[in-house]
């Protein structure tokens, strides 16, 4: 790009020491050029002249001669461009569009280096974005190598794989914080800071405030009924391996799992990590979007850095309707901020190469936009229906071995059944537990009875479940099932 005159390039990048050796290198290939950095605090790298001014510092490349070759990096000038109608703003947004186009016939670039991405209107045309991503497996074991010499270094080799595998997603100062801490509490790295690593890892996804990294026990078998999706995930539990890619089986792109709230769709996402042996990642649409103009695209972008980088990987987008529903809608209340997430979103969607495998829920499909649905951007549509009695019998025996293995057999699980035809699963557990605060609300402390098939159906008798509520709403789902051609998890 350099080469090909390319004015204005934005490097988005976590961290600045490596992008900064990255453009260092690219100067110093020949025909060289020279590298020049500024930041508002320090002015520039070679003599200290224009700090606190952004315009003076577009000044001395405006001045430069036309014969220069230099490539000169502003670091972070995102604040000025967070606003590009306030006073400060404007005049820099006027120079760096005339800046774009004069440099096209001259060996100059500019680089606006920062970790966020903040690009008004104004700019699009003139400015080319550019993300330096996090540490790959290969870049993660040569970091490894250089920083911890060999003799402290106590791994097999799978273990020193599982040790980059959980790096992964991790910028490179945090690698090197967690290894240096290993290193000074014991003088050696070994099998037991992995978990340190995935602590590490938890805490900088964390601090993103959009996604949540989820540790998941619950097995297929913590789900009743679903034999249909069970088996669907069971069949494809080693499809991220080498062997699949060897066989050449691509990677498959997700699931989208709609039904009525209550019937197991989030369950379902939590178990197919743990059936597949993947870390889990949960996007949080409410917090995707942001007050700024501009902030919602950025940490979109952010998202699927990290799940990229993390990959092989479960991310689950929960209720995907209530972030991209009505998009089609005539009111466009946040000026197209959806609609342009939405559009980053699917697009990577499609076109991923990383086998970041997603597993989105919706209760109101149909608001959802018509190109979300098309083939392509998910493998398979399942819809969740209420359970059936066997299934409804299955949930009951899940919760209740749960709460009481050793007095299962004391349940009518059948009658228990058979009273809550309509009940969900989230409405089976609510009124087993209904049923034990009955129980446990009789007596007095010293003679507490444990709570038995007649407290749960008590409870039921009392609950009016959501298919009564909203048994319209219920039966639209269900003919646009039908309609769709979306598959039944249940058999």
């Amino acid at each position: 790009m350099i080469r090909a005159h390319y004015a204005i390039l934005y490097l988005v990048a976590v961290e600045e020491a490596p992008a900064e050796d990255v453009l260092r290198q690219v100067a110093a290939t020949k025909p060289g050029r020279a590298i020049l950095l500024w930041d508002i605090v320090r002015g520039w790298s070679d003599n200290g002249a224009d700090k606190g001014t952004v315009m003076g510092a577009l000044g001395r490349i405006a001045k430069a001669s036309e014969q220069e070759a230099a490539i000169f990096v502003l670091r972070d000038l995102h604040p000025w461009l967070k606003q590009p109608n306030s006073k400060d703003s404007v005049p820099i947004v006027r120079e760096l569009k005339n800046l774009s186009r004069e440099l096209k016939r001259t060996r100059k670039t500019i680089v606006l280096l920062s970790h966020t991405l903040e690009l008004p209107v104004e700019l699009t045309e003139a400015v080319t974005v550019l993300d330096a991503p996090l540490p790959n497996a290969a870049e993660i074991d040569a970091l490894i190598s250089q920083l911890v010499i060999p003799d402290k270094l106590h791994l097999t080799p799978l273990a020193r794989e599982q040790l980059v595998k959980a790096c992964q997603g991790l910028s490179r100062s945090r690698i090197e914080r967690v290894l240096a801490k290993a290193l000074a509490a014991k003088q050696m790295v070994n099998e037991t800071d992995i978990d340190e690593v995935l602590d590490a890892k938890k805490q900088a996804i964390r601090q993103t405030g959009i996604l949540e990294f989820f540790t998941t026990e619950r097995s297929l078998k913590s789900v009743g009924g679903l034999e249909n999706l069970k088996q669907w995930v069971q069949m494809r539990q080693d499809v991220f391996t080498e062997e699949a890619r060897r066989y050449g089986i691509p990677n498959p792109k997700g699931l989208l799992l709609v039904g009525i709230q209550g019937t197991g769709k989030s369950l379902s996402a939590k178990t197919i990590a743990h059936e597949w042996r993947l870390p889990l990642l949960r996007l949080d649409t409410g917090r995707l979007f942001g007050g700024i103009v501009g902030e919602s695209e950025s940490r979109m972008r952010q998202m699927i850095q990290i799940a990229d980088a993390i990959a092989p990987c479960v991310l689950w987008i929960d209720e995907l309707d209530k972030a991209f529903g009505n998009l089609n809608s005539s009111t466009d209340g946040d000026s197209g901020t959806s609609r342009r997430v939405f559009g980053t979103l699917i697009t990577w969607m499609q076109e991923k190469t990383s086998p970041v495998f997603i597993v989105a829920t919706a209760n109101n499909v149909q608001i959802l936009p018509a190109e979300l649905l098309r083939k392509g951007r998910f493998d398979e549509i399942f819809f969740l229906n209420l359970p059936n009695d066997r299934e409804r019998q299955e949930i009951f025996k899940i919760y209740l071995q749960r709460l009481r293995p050793s007095r299962l057999r004391e349940f009518d699980v059948e009658k228990l059944a058979w009273t809550a035809r309509n009940f969900s699963g989230a409405e089976i557990e609510q009124v087993i537990i209904d049923g034990m605060h009955r129980a446990f609300g009789k007596g007095q402390v010293s003679k507490r009875q444990d709570f038995t098939t007649d407290d749960i159906l008590e409870s039921i008798q009392e609950t009016v479940p959501l298919a009564s509520i909203s048994q319209q709403q219920i039966e639209t789902l269900q003919q646009w099932a039908e309609r769709s051609g979306a598959r039944n998890a249940s058999q």
